[in-house]
């Protein structure tokens, strides 16, 4: 998942949006902003959510899917790539998108469609590259820390996929920052694998040491914590923003109203992906209503 955090955007940008009904996966069919199903005011009641694979927007997408169906819209939503959701929001076929990182990740996508796009919200301000450890490992709280402890994690770092630029980062940026080369191995192979050896080691309450990201599900499944990072060898915060298409705040008023109200923080986003993602995986919609009683006053915050 992190392999697309912070490699350098290379999908072709010849894309059009012929792409999304085939893409498509969401409760209609209906398209979108073609004025149907007015409610009032202009006030529009048939909505597409544009989402990618990534486990934040699956979730908050399942989440406010939810949300405005319960308001009477008719919600659609289409799983794309990242480079076909910002040229249908580019060119009014998707509505709303929930996972626009800015100002690094998808930069290259805003400067070719931001002047089309309605920044609506930045409802998460602490997307970032990482290195953790367990709650357990007490002596253990900054990145510099590690040194001189090779022995207890036995030389390793366990990491993801070789080539995620979370993975560059933490081998040709902090390793050498503080001092770790030689001392440590970066272990690499799959995100699975890396949290299989998470989910081993704090079962068995071992020492172990780990690159992950923020907002992840692992923060709230495992006792786990960030290793601060004076010298900002991991780069930093990004912020996730909903990115409307052009008209968006006039077309849909009472949404608009709404996501300028929708922010969180790490522990209500990590409980929504664990829930959505991982505890109900086979039926997301139960992880969301799960998630609602743990939050009780969440929809009611967005009036």
């Amino acid at each position: 998942m992190a392999l697309r955090r912070m490699t350098t955007i290379t999908a072709g940008l010849t894309l059009t949006v012929l792409g999304l009904s085939a893409c498509g996966g969401g409760a209609s069919e209906a398209p979108a902003g073609d004025g149907q199903g007015s409610a009032g005011a202009g006030q529009k009641k048939e909505i597409t959510i544009g989402y990618i694979p990534w486990d934040e927007d699956i979730a908050v997408t399942h989440l406010w899917e939810r949300v405005l169906t319960d308001k009477g819209y008719t919600v659609t939503t289409k799983q794309l790539d990242v480079a076909p959701t910002f040229v249908g929001l580019a060119q009014g076929d998707i509505d709303l998108y929930l996972d626009g990182w800015l100002p690094v990740t998808h930069e290259d996508y805003w400067k070719k469609y931001g002047d089309k796009i309605e920044d609506v919200q930045t409802w998460y301000d602490n997307a970032k590259l990482t290195i953790a450890v367990p709650e357990y490992m007490t002596d253990v709280k900054s990145i510099a820390d590690l040194k001189g402890k090779g022995n207890t994690f036995k030389g390793r770092i366990i990491g993801i996929e070789p080539g995620a630029g979370l993975t560059r980062v933490t081998k040709d940026a902090a390793m050498p920052k503080y001092g770790l080369d030689g001392e440590y191995q970066l272990v690499t192979s799959s995100t699975a694998a890396m949290l299989a050896e998470l989910k081993k080691a704090t079962d068995a309450k071992e020492p172990i040491v780990v690159t992950l990201w923020r907002p992840h599900w692992a923060y709230d499944k495992f006792p786990i914590r960030d290793l601060e990072d004076p010298e900002g060898a991991m780069g930093e915060a990004e912020q996730i923003k909903a990115l409307g298409r052009e008209g968006f705040g006039k077309d849909y008023p009472e949404v608009d109203a709404m996501l300028k109200k929708f922010t969180m923080d790490d522990k209500e986003l990590g409980s929504l992906e664990n829930l959505v993602l991982q505890e109900n995986k086979d039926d997301p919609a139960k992880g969301v209503e799960e998630w609602l009683k743990e939050y009780p006053d969440f929809v009611t915050s967005l009036d």
